[in-house]
């Protein structure tokens, strides 16, 4: 690949693949003649399910449009696009949704490219072979990794480096579609592979992955750039609207990390102990002195999902001061009713319930303790092996709590203001992250990588 020296410029689209961008911010930054535009597709932060159940958390019709726009611009620039961590979660089956979509837009538009697809996933049969041989650690606060907790697992993905996007780069793929990635790779690979300094294009793409939210006022559905340099890396909007400061990039810098300074990822850490921020004029800011040192051994990321059962849940309204008052006392007494009636704590069957006025965010965890309010809402979760079980304790719950006698109550005609009608919602499945674990790998770039060959929108290999 070609070695660069001169200014790369790198456009990130918005905060996920889907959130969606002002099209006159792209324009703007389009006239700016990026590079490259990267885009970062998926995290795990909206939880365990869609990982579990191969669903995307993002809408398809915004992310045809996000992507109808972004391909019509890069084939017209002849730029390369990389997007990670495609359809949210980033396994085969988010994978195939977000390729069959730029099939789509390809055909619509009539548009012509070279595409690799990187896929991620990992064999159960892998992560055990690796766990014999004590190539697998958690992570801090994780549990350690079992044969049954692997063997559950509906989907299991490697967070990806930058190896299998450079590799693909190399084979000349204009559109790099990956499966679960490290969020700054698909911002750094290439400049990475054109000789620039590892730890700015690592700690630019940092940023980048998150778009304009790092900006201020931040957004996730708004683009910003990163303008990569021998020495330093400058940020900026497209939007006057927006501008990078000091503050904003540094705080965004710390974001979803508990330390300050070192921020690991595949293969190594990001070094920021010698990192300053400077405004510079335009809105934008210049960042010096990142570093990337590499581990001894290349780790990445495992997630994986199994699933634990089945959702119900109704939402209500508690208004009457004096059950309030005794909110505390109510709830757990009605849950053990319920349990004790419909026998359901024999099956594995769990009733939470979530007071929102009342430790509604925070729950045991909440450090304020604040007396009194005049309102609460609450929302009734049952857990059940079957989503029929799930019901059944919902709507006992639900009736139960409705109708339940308390010390001063005042109406008998119920306890609850129901927000819906019906009140009862089932909610599918219901996943939980049982993989979540570091594995030592050998090959960093041996991740399956198919190349496609599409032209005026059809499919020719």
């Amino acid at each position: 690949m070609k070695i660069h020296t001169g200014e790369f410029r790198i456009l990130s689209t918005s905060g996920i693949l889907g959130y969606g961008f002002p099209e006159e911010s792209f324009r703007r930054a389009i006239r700016r003649k990026p590079h490259i535009i990267g885009i970062d597709a998926g995290s795990t932060d909206p939880g365990p399910y869609y990982l579990g159940s191969g669903k995307s958390f993002t809408n398809r019709l915004f992310v045809k449009r996000d992507l109808r726009l972004i391909l019509a611009a890069a084939t017209r620039l002849g730029i390369p696009v990389v997007i990670g961590s495609a359809g949210g979660a980033g396994a085969r089956p988010h994978l195939d949704w977000c390729r069959d979509i730029i099939y789509e837009v390809a055909r619509e538009n009539r548009l012509s490219f070279k595409m690799g697809v990187i896929a991620t996933d990992i064999s159960a049969g892998r992560v055990l072979r690796s766990l014999r041989a004590g190539d697998i650690q958690p992570l801090p606060f994780v549990p350690k990794l079992t044969p049954g907790a692997v063997r559950e697992c509906s989907h299991i993905v490697a967070q990806v480096g930058v190896e299998p996007i450079i590799k693909a780069l190399d084979r000349g793929c204009q559109i790099v579609l990956c499966g679960r990635c490290y969020d700054p790779a698909v911002f750094a690979a290439l400049p990475i592979a054109m000789g620039y300094d590892p730890g700015l294009a690592m700690h630019m793409g940092k940023i980048l992955e998150c778009a304009a939210i790092a900006a201020t006022p931040g957004s996730g559905a708004d683009c910003a750039m990163g303008i990569l340099n021998k020495d330093s890396f400058v940020l900026e909007c497209p939007n006057p609207l927006r501008k990078f400061t000091r503050m904003s990039t540094a705080a965004h810098t710390l974001y979803e990390k508990s330390d300050p300074c070192h921020l690991p990822g595949p293969g190594g850490t990001i070094n920021l102990e010698n990192c300053s921020f400077t405004e510079v004029p335009g809105g934008r800011v210049e960042v010096r002195g990142s570093r990337f040192e590499k581990t001894p051994h290349y780790w990445i990321k495992l997630e994986g999902a199994r699933r634990i059962g089945f959702r119900a849940v109704s939402i209500a309204g508690v208004r009457d001061p004096v059950m309030i008052t005794q909110i505390d006392k109510i709830l757990p007494a009605v849950r053990a009713q319920v349990l004790k009636l419909s026998h359901a704590s024999n099956s594995g069957g769990r009733i939470i319930f979530h007071i929102y006025g009342k430790d509604g965010v925070m729950g045991a965890l909440e450090p304020e303790r604040r007396p009194g309010a005049h309102e609460l809402g609450i929302i009734i979760e049952a857990l059940g092996n079957t989503q029929e079980d799930a019901d059944m304790l919902c709507s006992l719950t639900r009736s139960t709590l409705l109708h339940y006698g308390y010390p001063g109550r005042i109406s008998t005609a119920g306890n609850l203001a129901m927000l819906f009608s019906p009140s009862d919602i089932g909610m599918d499945a219901v996943y939980e992250f049982t993989v979540y674990h570091l594995m030592k790998i050998h090959d960093p770039a041996g991740f399956p990588l198919a190349v496609e060959r599409i032209s005026g929108g059809r499919r020719l290999s």
